[in-house]
């Protein structure tokens, strides 16, 4: 069995790490994997704020005991018991950096799978540093952006021209063209019977 877990930022769609992780493993390594996984600093303070389905706080855990248990001692196994649904992870404290790591339920162990495991197909978005120096997800853009009016397409519509006339075709002009090609087209082949025609006035006859 393995626990699955979310990893989210606030507001944000465009962003999602996926963990499946041993039962046994501490809140510890848990912090070591996505420190590393997301290129978190690794001098800061770092704290678990647990919450309930309700969003109510369950406990928080951080490397001092604070009522709860220090995190090297505490298992998310033991999390999932204490009715813990999902954790604002403060990956620096100090600065109030966060992302929201939220418990999926359980899957069956893969043997081909090495635990803890970053399911790569579900992963979106850069680091949570780059959304910090103002990267924008295409699906987090306002939606007038996605679609602006001057990406519609124009075709069929008529090109504008000089004199205001919207329905007027440039290729319209070659069209008498190819008509008269195609008059004498039939002149020649009317000829090429191989008879002469004479004019009865002509030649003296």
């Amino acid at each position: 069995m393995a626990l699955v877990y979310r990893v989210t930022l606030q507001g944000l769609k465009g962003f999602a790490r996926v963990y499946e992780v041993k039962p046994e493993m501490t809140l510890y390594e848990f912090h070591n994997v996505m420190r590393t996984d997301m290129d978190f600093p690794q001098d800061q303070l770092f704290q678990f704020k647990a919450l309930d389905e309700t969003g109510s706080l369950v406990a928080r855990y951080s490397t001092f005991d604070l009522g709860y248990g220090t995190v090297d001692e505490v298992t998310v196994a033991q999390t999932v018991e204490k009715g813990v649904a999902s954790f604002i992870y403060f990956y620096d404290v100090t600065n109030k950096k966060n992302v929201i790591v939220t418990y999926e339920g359980e899957v069956e162990d893969d043997p081909k799978k090495d635990y803890p495991y970053l399911d790569a197909s579900q992963t979106k978005g850069p680091n949570p540093i780059e959304f910090e120096n103002g990267y924008v997800a295409y699906e987090d853009l306002p939606e007038d952006q996605k679609h602006p009016p001057h990406h519609e397409p124009i075709w069929g519509k008529g090109a504008p021209t000089d004199d205001g006339d919207e329905d007027f075709d440039d290729d319209d002009e070659d069209l008498g063209d190819d008509e008269d090609f195609d008059d004498e087209d039939e002149d020649e082949e009317d000829d090429e019977d191989g008879k002469e025609i004479f004019d009865e006035d002509e030649g003296g006859f």
